[in-house]
């Protein structure tokens, strides 16, 4: 076996024994006993919170403790700064340690999860990186690791994670200081804690906000008529009413008639479409867009909008079935 590959084996190994060991002595690790580290250290006190934080993160122990504990030892500004500090530089540390020591215990620790976010990262890059930071739809310290795995750059992710990363750890900041300052008796408790739920509220609507703001991808008329034409097994899922379907503007040879009103109700006729290319085709893009924010809830990846529907494919004279 080669020297590179027993180095690796046993930092994997390390890092599971770590793990389990910290999973195992987990109600030792409480907020207290950070406190009482941090303000022993003096000065280096934040850098000590840091690391804390970052190894924390590669040890799967939750990070939401540390940075209420972050927003009431260093305040609001300076608490916001080192639990994001923190956080990237653990998110960093697991990333690296799947895509060069421990990929194959990741992808199998990642299961279905790991798919869905190749396929995300694939279509999107560092776009995908920044949604998933905004919007928690993965548990965060399983999805460092899974993110190393994709083929995304290094560079790219730290940037996506930590300017992501922002709002979330600011509100959670804010909510140990005000919580710190409840404690104390401090001035101002009113307002601070109405400051801390309206930031918390801010955090808590992101998903609904991106997910209106978010566009799918799109895919040029000419590139789908190509894929149809060299048989890569692209299904075009066409969202018109029955009527439209079959009307004036005819439908494509081999497309599948799901209206949209419909596809909430119809969503397990996709499922076999699960691992395939799904291009939806409207008249224009609307309605098109709507169907694929759906498919995208409900763990379709690769979905992509034809621009300009089927009024842009009989523009081009191309033949139709009705």
């Amino acid at each position: 076996m080669k020297t590179k590959s027993v180095i690796r084996l046993v930092l994997g190994a390390l890092l599971v024994a770590a793990i389990g060991l910290t999973i195992l002595y987990r109600q030792h690790l409480d907020a207290a006993a950070l406190e009482d580290w941090v303000r022993g250290a003096g000065v280096a006190g934040p850098i000590v919170f840091m690391v804390v934080y970052a190894v924390a993160t590669v040890l799967f122990l939750p990070g939401s403790v540390l940075t209420l504990v972050g927003g009431a030892l260093f305040g609001p500004v300076w608490g916001t700064f080192y639990n994001l500090t923190g956080a990237t530089l653990g998110a960093t540390l697991a990333f690296l340690v799947a895509r060069y020591l421990a990929s194959g215990w990741v992808e199998q620790r990642t299961g279905g999860i790991f798919k869905k976010i190749k396929e995300g990262v694939e279509a999107e890059g560092w776009r995908f990186v920044a949604l998933v930071r905004l919007v928690p739809l993965f548990p965060f310290n399983l999805l460092n690791y899974a993110l190393g795995l994709t083929r995304i750059k290094l560079l790219h992710y730290i940037i996506a994670s930590y300017v992501c990363m922002l709002p979330g750890a600011l509100a959670y900041t804010y909510l140990g200081y005000a919580g710190r300052e409840a404690i104390s008796g401090g001035e101002g408790l009113i307002q601070k804690g109405l400051l801390a739920l309206a930031l918390l509220g801010l955090v808590a609507f992101l998903p609904r906000l991106i997910g209106r703001l978010r566009q799918p991808p799109m895919l040029e008329i000419d590139m789908l008529k190509r894929f149809l034409d060299n048989k890569e097994g692209v299904l075009v899922l066409d969202v018109r009413t029955t009527g439209d379907y079959m009307g004036e503007q005819g439908h494509i040879e081999g497309s599948l008639n799901i209206p949209v009103e419909d596809l909430p109700r119809r969503i397990a006729e996709l499922e076999r479409y699960g691992d395939s290319d799904i291009a939806i085709v409207c008249r224009t893009d609307k309605r098109s867009t709507k169907a694929a924010r759906l498919l995208a809830r409900k763990g379709f990846g690769r979905v992509n909008v034809v621009r300009g529907g089927m009024t842009a494919w009989n523009l081009n004279g191309w033949p139709v079935e009705r």
